[in-house]
Order: C-alpha cells, then sequence, then structure tokens
C-alpha cells in the first residue's frame, strides 16, 4: 500500500525521529512505513490520520482506490 506519511512529514520539517515521538512508535516503524514494508494496523493508521488532521484515504492509498481514480 503506498502512502503519503514521509510527504506530510517533511512538510511539517519534522525528523522521522520527531515524528515517531510524537505518535509514540519507533523511528525504525516509521521508516518501514514510509518505505512501504510495514502497513500500519488500523489504529495507527486512525493516530497517523489524526496528528495529520486528514482522513486515512488521504495518506494511505490502496491499489484498488488508485485503478478506480484512473477510470
Amino acid at each position: 500500500m503506498e502512502n503519503k506519511v514521509e510527504e506530510l512529514r517533511k512538510n511539517l520539517g519534522l525528523s522521522q525521529e520527531e515524528f515517531a515521538k510524537a505518535i509514540k512508535v519507533s523511528r525504525q516503524t516509521v521508516s518501514s512505513i514510509e518505505n512501504g514494508k510495514y502497513n500500519p494496523s488500523l489504529e495507527l493508521a486512525f493516530i497517523i490520520s489524526d496528528f495529520f488532521g486528514i482522513c486515512i484515504e488521504e495518506i494511505f492509498l490502496h491499489e484498488r482506490s488508485k485503478s478506480n481514480e484512473k477510470k
């Protein structure tokens, strides 16, 4: 699943470490999410969306959603 976590984090001028502390996970978890190696739990996805103040669908892009947008 693709996501915009890195883009959103950088737009706020936060390091991975700062963002990780803010959402109470490790820096490695943030890195894995940003690189698409780890899909967060639904609970963590909500925490991330609340942090950025936008809905989950705007952050995490499901493949099916992307193919529907192209039609």
